[in-house]
């Protein structure tokens, strides 16, 4: 049996597909939502989940909160100096014993979702601690699709168009799908691992700090006041205001503070309002307007606030569909998922997309997109490539993920040599493929085409850049998308006349040349250095098809000449 996980940042859940319906696993005192917290005692293991919880405001330093923000990243946290993946470990293993528990029988495999945006580390680093907890990950499933697959289990025979707005505890996504008959096709995903419940719960505490001015605060206290702004948020998608109080905070003194919901919207409505042109991108992507969507649902806690409620019907024209349960729908897309795999569910195909563009770079700097950013997965793609340079005998193979077009400005997965045998400018064959599998998880193919020989590399957690790194290099696409395309043509644009300018230079040494022509090719030659000089665009690529075009008959002087050569007497 497989089970289905939401590894949350604030809570996570674990669910089983059982007589025909997924069910979500509760606890023995009836709680489904495990918190996503890990306290490392001073003796002893680890421990997740709701005792973790309640040491948080007694021993915040040995307490550890919203690891899943920083997956893929290589770090050392805690008392203990784990690494994310190993934190999140103990998190699935708390889940999996509950489950065990309450079905009485042991887990083994998972299906285990992420955020749409994860990267190939942070899905690696995913799949990491499942295997540290003592699962196999048998799927890894991005969120937004979890998600549209509990709203969608019941109209298996309805087409439509459906946007996910699924706003959870640290990241955002915006995906849109469609379903048809049984298939669920992503056809678009945008968001920024680094948006989250969490914003909004720092700046309710910043502001909630400020009021007290009491900056000397011990490290209890400020646990204490940060679960109390939690728990203030949380309250006020009920009410109108609320009233906080912490007994004995600050030198044995009580506080209470009043908070209206007007308040907490102020504060919030410039974090939400960030979310706004991820779902703007994500439908011009997606090819759609927004009356051309069927439904808009909400995923995560925090979509509960009458704020993001209101925000979500202003930016797409419609009210919110409010039937799916914010907290659970992950994790019964998950739990739905693993029936799938299982054999217990049919008749559901689930067409996923990988949200980063992944390729190489070539020669001059420059990224070469194999799979571009929401192709379908799982999916194959692959190029013929050549010697850049005589007798060189391998070619390393930088593997980049990112919409810049400059290679530099992305991230680089990995790298690697393939060898093969010297040949001439042009003339050595390296096919490359790159596989991305039903988990988003890379594994890039280069061949020596005239050896066979084979070289695979698979690309699991190479990358060690901090999520907000992502999110900005997206941004940064949209922002400099047409100097990016002018860098782009010029360095082409200069390989072009690097190319030509050594052309002419070895012909003029194997046959004579007119003065006339001497001259109109000196000519042309001072006027594309010139260019480059300048960085001239335009100027440059008038100069090179100039002097392309009047040298292209020394091509055919030359052939003539070594003709001739071949054919005259000994």
């Amino acid at each position: 049996m497989i089970v289905g996980i939401d590894l949350g940042t604030t809570h996570s859940l674990i669910g089983v597909f059982e007589a025909g319906f997924p069910t979500l696993l509760a606890d023995a005192e009836g709680r489904r939502l495990v918190p996503s917290i890990v306290h490392y005692p001073r003796a002893g293991e680890p421990v997740a989940g709701w005792m973790a919880k309640r040491m948080r405001a007694l021993e915040p330093d040995r307490t550890i909160t919203s690891v899943k923000r920083l997956m893929g990243e290589s770090l050392a946290l805690g008392p203990a100096f784990a690494s994310p993946a190993e934190i999140s470990a103990v998190i699935l293993r708390q889940l999996k014993s509950q489950a065990e528990s309450a079905l009485g029988s042991p887990v083994d495999r998972a299906v285990i979702t992420v955020p749409a945006y994860f990267n190939d580390a942070q899905r690696a680093a995913t799949q990491r601690a499942g295997e540290l907890a003592g699962l196999s990950v048998e799927r890894i499933l991005s969120e937004p699709t979890a998600a549209a697959l509990a709203y969608g289990l019941d109209r298996l025979g309805e087409k439509s168009k459906i946007a996910v707005y699924d706003l959870g505890g640290g990241t955002f996504d915006l995906s849109v799908l469609e379903l048809n008959g049984g298939v669920f096709e992503v056809l678009s995903t945008n968001g920024d691992t680094r948006l989250g419940g969490d914003d909004l719960d720092a700046a309710l505490f910043d502001y909630l700090f400020q009021k007290l001015a009491c900056p000397d605060l011990d490290a209890p206290s400020i646990a204490r006041l940060r679960e109390a702004a939690e728990q203030a948020k949380i309250d006020l998608s009920e009410r109108e205001s609320v009233e906080i109080h912490l007994p004995f905070l600050t030198d044995g003194q009580s506080v209470t503070l009043l908070l209206s919901r007007t308040e907490l919207e102020t504060l919030c409505r410039p974090i939400i309002e960030r979310t706004k042109g991820h779902c703007l991108r994500s439908l011009h992507d997606a090819r759609l307007q927004t009356d051309e969507l069927d439904e808009v649902i909400l995923v995560g806690g925090a979509t509960r606030m009458p704020l993001v409620r209101q925000f979500v019907a202003e930016v797409f024209g419609r009210e919110p569909n409010l039937t799916q349960h914010p907290d659970e729908a992950v994790a019964l897309g998950a739990v739905i998922q693993a029936g799938i795999l299982d054999g217990a569910l049919r008749h559901v195909t689930l067409l996923d997309v990988t949200p980063l563009s992944l390729g190489l770079e070539t020669f001059g700097g420059l990224m070469n997109v194999l799979i571009p950013r929401n192709t379908t997965i799982p999916c194959k793609a692959g190029e013929m490539f050549t010697n850049a340079v005589a007798n060189q005998r391998s070619m390393r193979i930088s593997v980049m993920q990112g919409e810049r077009e400059i290679a530099r400005d992305n991230f680089q997965l990995g790298e690697f040599e393939i060898p093969f045998t010297a040949a001439p400018k042009g003339q050595a064959r390296v096919g490359v493929q790159f596989e991305i599998d039903a988990n988003g998880l890379l594994k890039v193919l280069a061949r020596d085409i005239a050896t066979g020989h084979d070289k695979v590399v698979e690309i699991r957690s190479a990358v060690d850049v901090v999520n907000a790194e992502v999110e900005r290099m997206i941004t940064d696409s949209v922002d400099h998308a047409f100097e990016d395309m002018s860098e782009r043509i010029f360095i082409e644009t200069k390989l072009k006349a690097d190319e030509l300018l050594a052309a002419i230079a070895s012909a003029q040494t194997q046959i004579e040349l007119t003065v006339e022509e001497s001259t109109q090719i000196a000519r042309l030659e001072a006027e594309v250095k010139a260019a480059l000089q300048t960085r001239e665009t335009a100027r440059l690529k008038k100069a090179v098809n100039e002097l392309d075009d009047l040298t292209e008959p020394l091509a055919a002087r030359i052939l003539e000449k070594l003709m001739g050569e071949e054919l005259s007497p000994e």
